[in-house]
């Protein structure tokens, strides 16, 4: 026998079925039964007295009946899955007799089934047996097959028995050994003989046309079956198994053995090779061996073949001649010509995983569970098993194979721990990429793959692997992690980018890879909200390497007007330029732009924009990013508040004072926020004189000076006066003070400072509106030589001032100048000589007046006397009034004046004597209204001791007061 390439299982447990006896029971010897078959649901037997018993699965007769009154019952065939049952029975000197049954109809009278027709075959009246039958599913047509060749087919309805039809299709010279239908489109018949194997197209297209001839060698009885899932036959010979179809061969498989029965059960191919006893020197064998070759001659052998997977299931050798296969309630019984039962009960798929487990035939079960399609899990043991043979082995690259193909139901730390030593690692690579293929690795998982690159360096499969398309199999945070603290920071940021991590981008731009030109060339392209954040983040970074791009940045956005930058990817097919032949283009980013272009996809760019300049690597092409910015690009924001910039600024006071010129030049900021902005620039100002000297600190202390003189700046005067204060900026001090009046102030502010030269700027500029100072700047001057010296002739001018607006009596001068031994006689002598000539002016000025007020009160007091005791004398002869001449009644007044009684406009009743002289009513009434304050301001004592302490002349009031007859009133009210 050959195939022994093909490997031999036992995959079926074998049992001799005990049949029963008593009652019920029925014979299955050769002698007792005639015809046993396989039917839907029972075993079918036909005995030669004509009589059908349907066995149960307990081998008793479930029930019987007489099918043919003559002859024996040579074949049965049930109609498959019907209930319809087809018999035939032979007498040699009758046409054979053909019946149809309905095994689920019964006769009312026997209770036996209902036979719906019978039918005599006809044979071209030869009398040759029966050797095998076919019937179409729906028992349209039968094929009966004869010993001398011929091939009947009946058609009709057998169900209803409406008559039928027969015609001999086919004749040969050779007797027929099978018969089998295959339906499809067409109806055709397969026909073996013992020296051909033909098709004959029973309906259909081709009907009519004579048999196809598919192989010029035939078969033995029993030697072709049909197989149902192809529609195929398959055919024992001696030297193999054929499987032919209607074009012809379809397969084969070598198997030399001589075969009598072949048969199909599930896909398994059922080989029965009869016994040996045959061939040329079995006598000689027989002679020789005894009984134990004679019982070895005379077995046969039963062989059960998968012809998919090429193995053998079953084969052992039984000790009796085989005389049936049966394949039914899903088990195989092999019948002996004894009458013995063999049940072929086929293992679970378990138990024949376990054999193959046990002979290492790991491909084999691979197979075999694929065959049988079980779940995903089961096989995926399998692959596992079979992994670990070949780890084993040390055939590591297969078995990580198959730890892939197990890759969903195996826990990924059992094969990885496999796999850890650096010999290993590739296996390791290929483990750890299907998991995150398959979206089942874990953030250790991500961190191992990345080690495994980082300590082969291959930077290749690293960018395979985080620029794959499609969704994300990995944990990116543990990816961006990994590959910064591998050194790959190129392909950490590509990372980052790709899944808008901005601040990712550029916290590896600037820590990692220092590139401070692209970070801001990064930022610049994000939207507001994105990159506020960031640049606030890395300001002072950022403006300590790109101080100009990155003032630019913070004025835009804080004035309102950031627009995102915009890029195009203009790939050119033309040879490279040289690098000089590209700063022709005004419009083209600079060389960071470039660069970061070329490594990632900028902002506002596309992946695919990027795959694209990425590929210019391969072609010579020339690719240039140009920046694009318009008006519609704008995206409103919240401005913030300027303030939260200033910590930015840090050690950046030049980029500062900038960025605060530019927010205070601006129209865009608000109002409110000016304040602070110029009490910064004022306060940054001041920082950067003190930090300076010569031209540079003049230069600052002038900006800052313009910056608080100006009166559209609205700064707080405390803020200048405590900046200034802080940073000895004097001028400050001194503005404020005079913002609010503080002309001491400011004189003392230098005085204090012993800055003369300020002190006598402020005397000069101050000193007319505040006389005070006069007296401070002549303590001040002669304070000290050195003083006096600076000061020159400072001392006389402020004497000169101080002696004319009276602002110190001699005596305080003297008393202020003798406090120290500075001041010489010398320095005050022309002051005193000039003191004593004016005051002695003013003495003799004062007795001049006092005499002519003592004259004038004598003349007065003689006036007085004179009208009270002497008479007057009235010349006047015309009225005062009219200046017609004077009639009676005539009224005359002391004072010389006279006049009409009509001019006077004396009413009725009004006494004369009560009449004011007109002319001189008036001088008299004020001089009245004087005397009547004079005696109302007798009890306000508060506006005499106001008035006494706030005058320098004391005594003057005292006496101005006395004049007005405060003291004479105030004796005559008592």
């Amino acid at each position: 026998m050959a195939l022994t390439s093909w490997k031999a299982f036992r995959f079926f447990d074998v049992s001799l079925v005990r049949l029963p006896g008593g009652d019920g029971s029925v014979a299955l010897d050769q002698g007792s039964a005639s015809c046993i078959v396989a039917g839907t649901t029972n075993l079918i037997v036909g005995t030669p007295d004509g009589f059908v018993h349907l066995l149960d699965q307990t081998f008793k007769s479930a029930r019987a009946w007489k099918a043919h009154e003559t002859g024996s019952i040579t074949h049965i065939k049930q109609v498959p899955d019907t209930s319809y049952l087809i018999t035939l029975s032979e007498d040699l000197s009758n046409e054979p007799q053909l019946k149809v049954w309905s095994l689920d109809q019964s006769e009312k009278k026997s209770g036996n089934p209902r036979c719906l027709s019978s039918v005599n075959v006809q044979n071209q009246r030869k009398t040759f047996p029966v050797i095998d039958i076919a019937v179409t599913s729906d028992l349209a047509q039968l094929a009966v097959g004869f010993g001398n060749g011929a091939v009947t087919i009946v058609r009709g309805d057998f169900v209803h028995d409406r008559g039928t039809k027969q015609r001999t299709v086919f004749e040969s010279e050779e007797p027929i050994t099978g018969l089998e239908f295959r339906e499809a489109k067409t109806t055709a018949l397969y026909i073996s003989t013992t020296s051909h194997i033909r098709a004959l197209t029973i309906s259909g297209g081709g009907q009519g046309t004579p048999a196809r001839t598919l192989d010029e060698r035939g078969c033995a009885v029993g030697c072709m079956t049909f197989e149902p899932k192809s529609s195929d036959v398959i055919v024992g010979r001696d030297d193999a198994i054929y499987v032919y179809g209607l074009r012809g061969k379809a397969a084969s498989y070598a198997y030399e053995c001589s075969k009598k029965l072949i048969s199909v059960h599930k896909d398994y191919v059922l080989i029965v090779s009869p016994p040996k006893g045959n061939f040329a020197g079995v006598n000689a064998l027989r002679a020789f061996g005894g009984a134990q070759v004679e019982g070895l001659l005379n077995s046969s052998n039963f062989t059960v073949l998968d012809t998919d997977l090429k193995f053998i299931a079953q084969s052992e050798p039984l000790s009796s001649e085989v005389n049936g296969i049966l394949s039914i309630w899903g088990d195989i019984f092999l019948l002996t010509v004894d009458g013995k039962l063999y049940r072929y009960h086929e293992r679970t798929f378990q138990q024949k995983l376990d054999i193959l487990y046990q002979r290492d035939l790991y491909l084999v079960a691979i197979s075999l569970a694929q065959k049988a399609k079980v779940d995903p899990v089961q096989q995926n043991v399998i692959f596992r098993k079979y992994g670990d043979y070949l780890y084993q082995k040390g055939d590591y690259d297969t078995a990580m194979q198959q730890y892939l193909r197990a890759i969903d139901n195996t826990e990924p730390s059992q094969i990885i721990r496999k796999f850890l030593d650096n010999q290993h690692i590739r296996n390791l690579i290929d483990y750890l990429e299907a998991l995150h293929e398959e979206g089942k690795a874990t953030s250790d998982h991500t961190t191992l793959l990345l080690n495994c690159y980082a300590k082969l360096k291959d930077v290749d499969k690293l960018e395979a692997f985080i620029k794959q398309p499609g969704e994300l199999k990995f944990d990116l945070d543990t990816a961006i992690v990994m590959c910064r603290q591998g050194g790959y920071y190129e392909q950490a940021a590509f990372l980052a980018r790709r899944h808008d991590e901005h601040g990712l981008v550029i916290d590896i731009m600037i820590e990692d890879l220092k590139w401070y030109a692209e970070a801001v060339a990064y930022i610049v392209r994000l939207n507001p909200v994105d990159a506020f954040p960031n640049f606030m983040k890395y300001g002072t970074v950022l403006l300590e390497h790109r101080p100009i791009e990155t003032t630019r940045l913070f004025i835009e956005y804080f004035t309102g007007q950031y627009r995102p930058k915009k890029d195009a990817v203009i790939v050119q097919d033309t040879p490279a330029q040289p690098e000089e032949s590209a700063a022709g283009f005004g419009t083209v980013a600079r060389s960071a732009v470039q660069n970061l272009a070329a490594f990632i996809p900028l902002p506002g760019m596309t992946m695919s924009s990027a795959n694209s300049t990425s590929s210019a690597k391969e072609q010579q092409k020339t690719t240039q990013v140009v920046e694009t910015s318009t008006a519609g690009d704008f995206v409103p924001y919240d401005v913030p508040k300027p303030r939260v910039a200033f910590s930015a600024f840090i050690d950046h006071a030049e980029e500062f004072v900038t960025f605060l010129e530019a927010l205070v030049n601006s129209v865009d900021v608000q109002a409110g926020d000016k304040q602070e902005l110029y009490t910064t620039l004022f306060e940054i100002y001041l920082h950067q004189a003190s930090s300076t000297r010569a031209e540079e600190k003049t230069e600052w202390e002038r900006k800052a000076r313009a910056l608080i003189e100006s009166k559209d700046v609205p700064i707080d005067t405390s803020n200048v006066l405590l900046l200034s204060d802080l940073e000895k900026f004097r001028d400050g001090t001194v503005l404020v003070s005079e913002r609010q009046g503080l002309r001491f102030d400011v004189f003392r502010s230098y005085t204090t400072a012993k800055d003369t030269t300020g002190a006598i700027r402020a005397l000069h500029k101050y000193g007319p509106e505040e006389p005070q100072l006069y007296p401070a700047a002549l303590a001040y001057f002669t304070s000290s030589a050195q003083i006096l010296e600076e000061a020159g002739n400072e001392v006389d001018a402020v004497l000169k001032n101080i002696d004319a607006d009276g602002l110190m009596a001699p005596l305080q001068v003297i008393q202020t100048l003798s406090t120290n031994a500075v001041a010489t006689m010398g320095l005050i002598k022309r002051y005193l000589s000039s003191t004593v000539e004016r005051e002695r002016a003013e003495i003799s000025a004062n007795r001049k007046i006092i005499s002519s007020y003592r004259t004038s009160t004598t003349q007065t007091l003689a006036d007085i006397s004179a009208l009270a005791t002497t008479p007057t004398s009235f010349s006047a002869t015309r009225c005062s009034t009219c200046s017609t001449s004077l009639d009676l009644p005539t009224v005359h007044f002391l004072c010389k004046h006279s006049f009409h009684q009509r001019c006077l406009n004396i009413g009725d009743g009004r006494e004369v004597q009560e009449v004011e002289c007109p002319l001189c009513a008036e001088k008299y009434r004020v001089v009245r209204e004087v005397r009547r304050a004079q005696e109302a301001s007798v009890g306000r004592h508060e506006m005499f001791l106001e008035e006494v302490g706030r005058s320098g002349e004391k005594f003057g009031v005292v006496g101005e007061w006395f004049g007005r007859g405060v003291m004479g009133v105030r004796n005559v009210a008592e």
